[in-house]
């Protein structure tokens, strides 16, 4: 019997799992140490999509304070709009305490004895390294790859019937588990572009600025600046598929009906 693998890995996402790293993992607060591991694991609770960092006590080196849960989520899928402390399998809570810094429920004990004597840390309270280099948003997970790949298909974005892009030249990047994104060259953008002071980022690609329009805000986003293996997209524009039309080839592609559309809508203000 074939398996079908994005099957397999959707089935796997309500499980507790980890993966060891080889990376040298190091997390500070204000410049200070308060994580230094070359024993880390990447750690996903059930239904994340994305991971987050666990490493042994032995590791640690800030007080970890015993805290009262946090409400948990019954959203299907945890995406890292859902708060860290919101934790979807049994554990213990902490505070993170480094002299007269708190970071509340930034740390978490799960009750798994696979995980015995590791703590998982919030991505978001610590700043982050992998080796030397600054890790964005989340750590990479090691079971999904970025593809960009330069295409001549006749791509169209609208909105509401009002035309904002139109390229034959258009980068398609593939990213696992992911739908496909089209990247368009910012001259091949027709409607006029409005500011906008929303800035993201990614693990994969860098630091993202976004781009508005009358038809709506924060509709489209670029890497002026990507990491280095992201450097086809510099300076390309891409929609969120969303909340827009997208014609390839003359055929109109189905709104992804992602955690994303739901997210844009209740932070963003995107719909």
């Amino acid at each position: 019997m074939s398996l079908h693998v994005g099957d397999e890995m959707m089935r796997l996402s309500g499980m507790l799992r980890h993966q060891p790293t080889d990376k040298w993992i190091r997390g500070r607060l204000g410049g200070r140490l308060v994580v230094d591991s070359r024993a880390a694991l990447l750690l996903w609770e059930p239904r994340r999509i994305v991971p987050t960092y666990a490493v042994p006590d032995s590791d640690v080196l800030a007080d970890l304070v015993p805290a009262e849960p946090a409400p948990g989520s019954d959203e299907p899928v945890l995406h890292p709009g859902i708060p860290f402390a919101a934790h979807s399998t049994a554990g213990q809570s902490y505070h993170v305490r480094l002299g007269d810094d708190l970071r509340e429920r930034a740390a978490f004990r799960p009750d798994d004895a696979d995980l015995a004597g590791h703590i998982v840390f919030d991505f978001g309270a610590l700043d982050w390294t992998e080796e030397d280099e600054p890790v964005f948003s989340h750590p990479r997970d090691p079971f999904s790859r970025v593809d960009a790949r330069r295409s001549s298909r006749h791509v169209r974005i609208e909105r509401n019937g009002v035309l904002l892009a139109e390229s034959h030249s258009p980068t398609l990047v593939f990213e696992t588990k992911l739908y496909p994104r089209f990247y368009l060259p910012r001259e091949d953008i027709t409607a006029e572009v409005l500011p906008s002071d929303m800035v993201t980022a990614c693990p994969y690609k860098g630091r993202a600025t976004y781009l508005s329009f009358a038809a709506g805000e924060n509709l489209a986003w670029t890497y002026s600046d990507p990491l280095p293996e992201a450097s086809p997209l510099t300076g390309l524009v891409a929609f969120f598929d969303e909340v827009v039309d997208v014609i390839v080839d003359g055929v109109p592609r189905k709104r992804p009906d992602t955690p994303l559309a739901k997210v844009m809508q209740d932070e963003f203000g995107v719909s």
